[in-house]
């Protein structure tokens, strides 16, 4: 007997009895799947009744106690900042990012802190317990409540999760685990979208915080069906270079807290360490007095972040000049530009004009978008930014700088750094009332930006010959 198949979105999970080019839920192009067609599958359920979900009738809004989550500590106050404040009891977290980037050993050195006060159970389908043993010993995780099991059946991972009741789990990874009763293979569009589900219940219906690792696409999306980040509670990238020692941890999705914190690693041979200091870290063996490099300040969710902007002017040798930003939104990059061609009148046609943001991190903050234009400005002209300077402001395209969010946080990071001077749109200068050692400098357009750091390179310049 033939078996039947079906087709299923990669993107929305819609399935189809034939395949189709274009989903007709989700509108994505070329992104179904075909799978065994999946019957009868018998549905996790336990013993207890199901608190979580259930309800007799619905209630008033104002009847009902909100409480407060439990929180579990980490022991790692960069991941904890992420979660909002630790990992919530029965909440499900999926965590991504490429291959041997620090997913896995991040997990276990958690693992090894939250079991000294409770109980980790370290669920691999990846690794045999020999191999965690290995990169256990590397990292110093030998804590007496650490299980690992070394399993990808799901009916058997959920059967000793109940015998064992950690209070959190680890999956690594959600590809390799499966149902046996789900024809499918493992990894799969239908099983990993069961395997979540099921982990999910279980979760929720025992309060076991559920850590669960994903593979990532090349284009740097989760693999899977989309709707797995609809069904967990939060989501978690892991981002950096492997050429570099810096790794981001940032969250996309939180139920339980902001979704714009970050936090900062820095991997070494003993496993990943945390960066309490990014600004400290990007700024790390800056250049200075030079032309084309300037300092910004960004937030990322309540974190204040000073980040170093270098631009790079050289004449072109073809027909059309090149435009390339890293860090930055090239098509913000492109306008910034415009801006100084038709504001500042700068001949920048068959110049080539490369951007870059120090450090690997990315910047979608408008309140650097008059470092930007200082920054490439400084290098054509070959004019010196002093480098105990800030500057701060969104730029209109009429050159005007208008007011930013945040700017006294903003100004306590550069003084906490060191810096001098500090400028700032002129109407920000109203809101800012606390006193500061910082001197600050109202501007209100990109020409009076650009005189007065040349005002400032005379002061510097008088200092020293003092």
């Amino acid at each position: 007997m033939k078996q039947s198949t079906v087709f299923i979105c990669n993107e929305c999970g819609f399935e189809s009895p034939k395949w189709l080019g274009k989903c007709t839920k989700c509108g994505s192009w070329n992104s179904f799947t075909e799978e065994a067609a999946v019957k009868n599958i018998s549905r996790y359920t336990t013993q207890k009744t199901d608190t979580y979900f259930s309800a007799e009738k619905p209630k008033r809004i104002k009847e009902i106690s909100a409480g407060y989550e439990n929180r579990i500590k980490t022991g790692t106050e960069e991941l904890d900042r992420v979660l909002g404040g630790g990992i919530v009891e029965g909440s499900l977290i999926l965590v991504g990012g490429d291959p041997g980037i620090g997913k896995s050993t991040l997990l276990l050195q958690i693992s090894d802190r939250i079991a000294k006060k409770g109980k980790v159970l370290y669920v691999s389908g990846e690794e045999s317990s020999e191999q965690i043993k290995i990169r256990a010993e590397r990292l110093g995780a030998e804590a007496d409540n650490l299980l690992v099991f070394a399993n990808t059946d799901l009916d058997t991972i959920l059967s000793i999760a109940t015998k064992e009741k950690p209070d959190v789990m680890i999956i690594d990874s959600i590809q390799t685990v499966f149902k046996s009763d789900i024809a499918s293979a493992p990894g799969s569009i239908t099983q990993v979208r069961e395997v979540t589900h099921f982990l999910m219940r279980f979760a929720k219906e025992n309060s076991i915080a559920i850590f669960i690792v994903g593979h990532v696409t090349k284009d740097g999306n989760i693999a899977g069906p989309r709707m797995l980040e609809h069904m967990v509670d939060c989501v978690l990238y892991f981002e950096g270079q492997r050429t570099q020692s810096y790794r981001i941890l940032r969250t996309v999705k939180n139920r339980f807290g902001s979704t714009n914190e970050i936090g900062v690693f820095e991997m070494r041979d003993s496993g990943l360490a945390e960066v309490k200091n990014p600004s400290e870290m990007l700024l790390q063996g800056r250049p200075e007095m030079v032309s084309g490099s300037t300092v910004v300040c960004t937030l990322e969710g309540t974190r204040p972040v000073l980040a170093e902007v270098q631009a790079l002017c050289s004449p072109s040798g073809f027909g059309n000049s090149r435009r390339m930003a890293t860090g930055i939104d090239y098509s913000r990059a492109v306008l910034l530009c415009a801006i100084l061609e038709k504001q500042l009148g700068l001949q920048l046609q068959n110049q080539d004009i490369y951007l870059n943001v120090v450090g690997g991190i990315k910047i979608s903050d408008t309140a650097t978008d008059l470092a930007v234009i200082i920054a490439v400005a400084s290098n054509f002209k070959n004019f010196i930014i002093d480098s105990k300077t800030l500057i701060l402001g969104e730029v209109g395209l009429t050159s005007e700088i208008r007011a930013i969010s945040f700017c006294e946080q903003r100004i306590a990071e550069a003084e906490k750094m060191g810096f001098d001077y500090c400028l700032i749109p002129y109407s920000n200068m109203e809101t800012v009332r606390k006193k500061t050692k910082i001197k600050l400098i109202p501007v209100k357009n990109v020409s009076e930006a650009i005189k007065c750091l040349a005002k400032i390179n005379k002061l510097r310049e008088e200092e020293k010959s003092e």
